[in-house]
């Protein structure tokens, strides 16, 4: 599997949606709304356009080594902020499952629960790719050494 997720077509679209937390809901009301939101997803647009998807939460964790904001030590957004990431094979075919009458009650139960309302951002693919196994990654730093040699 090249891609991240097995049998995307790179020239599909990903859907981003940054879901901050409203005071008093928690993680776990989040995952049982998104589970729900997701399974109904798969039951209905996998045949229409739907590939695969995930949701992460924000763990805390800054990488100051990635970062050029200044050394924080923890996002504010900890087991606040989560994304909702979603794979698709075209734009028109996301928006007509928006559309559905199975879909709306349940996104509208996920967007009570979200403090910054909702903006879900199209992406087009412009890489992906897993990691190297030991061996490969041997023979690529290898080649590497005797390119730059």
């Amino acid at each position: 599997m090249a891609g991240l997720i097995d049998g995307f077509d790179p020239s599909g679209i990903v859907t981003v949606n940054k879901v901050i937390l409203k005071p008093g809901y928690t993680v776990d009301d989040l995952e049982e709304r998104v589970a729900v939101l997701c399974e109904n997803v798969k039951t209905y647009h996998s045949e229409t356009g739907f590939v695969g998807g995930f949701v992460c939460l924000n763990s805390g964790q800054i990488s100051n080594e990635g970062s050029t904001i200044g050394q924080a030590v923890e996002s504010p957004g900890k087991d606040r902020e989560a994304l909702i990431v979603t794979f698709w094979n075209s734009f028109e075919e996301h928006e007509r499952s928006h559309r559905s009458p199975s879909f709306q009650p349940l996104f509208h139960q996920v967007l009570e629960l979200c403090e910054n309302g909702n903006e879900e951002i199209a992406y087009s693919m412009l890489w992906s790719g897993k990691a190297y196994s030991p061996a490969e990654a041997k023979l690529a730093q290898a080649a590497k050494e005797k390119a730059a040699a």
